[in-house]
């Protein structure tokens, strides 16, 4: 596949704006393109080959000369474009700046945002979801940054405790589980069972199946206990 240059996109931006009655230059100042119509704001284009953290700080300096300032890239196919598109399309929003992509096979040239100022929308569901994680992991069982590693979270500690006291005491009462540990959700927690570590012996009794006893063979359990003493 043939290489894509910046420069390709030129002429599709060009004639897109010039449709709208703008007089189009390239490469004013340190803008790849200026275009400017009337008394309005002059509008800045940057272009790139595809999305890249240094095209939006280039686009972002510009918006010291003009609130119009517009990044466009090549258009690509496939999923991953479609999610690259999705999550620079919102930083692009956060950042007051436009976003154009240009498709050279027909030079079809798409405006996905406009310029405009940001003001964020908090999520009231999401931020109570992250409060209440917070409240109920013990301690601090996990290093930030961390990848392709099991994350500890306060559902896996309860979890944890559940099979630690099935493991002690034998198959259980949900109940019981429950108020010796103080893990209200014990019940519920053995029921689904979404590590694999429970199954139920009889309506309401629950044990460990090999995978939770090897996870507190394997000392996964007793790492949270740990934390939390």
């Amino acid at each position: 596949m043939a290489r894509i240059l910046e420069t390709e996109l030129y002429e599709p931006v060009k004639a897109f704006l010039e449709k709208q009655g703008y007089e189009v230059k390239a490469e004013v100042g340190s803008a790849d393109i200026v275009a400017c119509r009337g008394n309005d704001d002059p509008v800045i284009v940057e272009l790139k080959t595809g999305f890249t953290l240094s095209l939006f700080h280039q686009a972002v300096d510009r918006q010291g000369v003009t609130d119009s300032v517009y990044i466009a890239v090549a258009r690509g196919s496939g999923r991953r474009f479609q999610a690259a598109l999705k999550s620079n399309l919102k930083l692009a929003r956060k950042l007051g700046l436009g976003l154009i992509t240009v498709r050279l096979a027909d030079q079809l040239v798409e405006v996905h945002a406009d310029p405009a100022p940001f003001t964020p929308r908090k999520m009231k569901p999401r931020k109570d979801r992250l409060l209440r994680e917070f409240a109920r992991r013990v301690g601090d069982p996990n290093t930030g940054g961390s990848t392709r590693v099991t994350l500890v979270t306060a559902y896996r500690q309860d979890a944890m405790r559940c099979a630690q006291y099935i493991n002690e005491n034998g198959p259980s009462r949900g109940a019981e589980v429950a108020k010796a540990t103080g893990v209200d959700r014990a019940t519920r927690i053995m029921a689904d069972d979404h590590y694999g570590w429970f199954e139920r012996v009889e309506r309401g009794i629950y044990g460990l199946t090999p995978k939770g006893t090897e996870a507190r063979e394997n000392k996964i359990i007793e790492a949270s206990e740990s934390k939390k003493n």
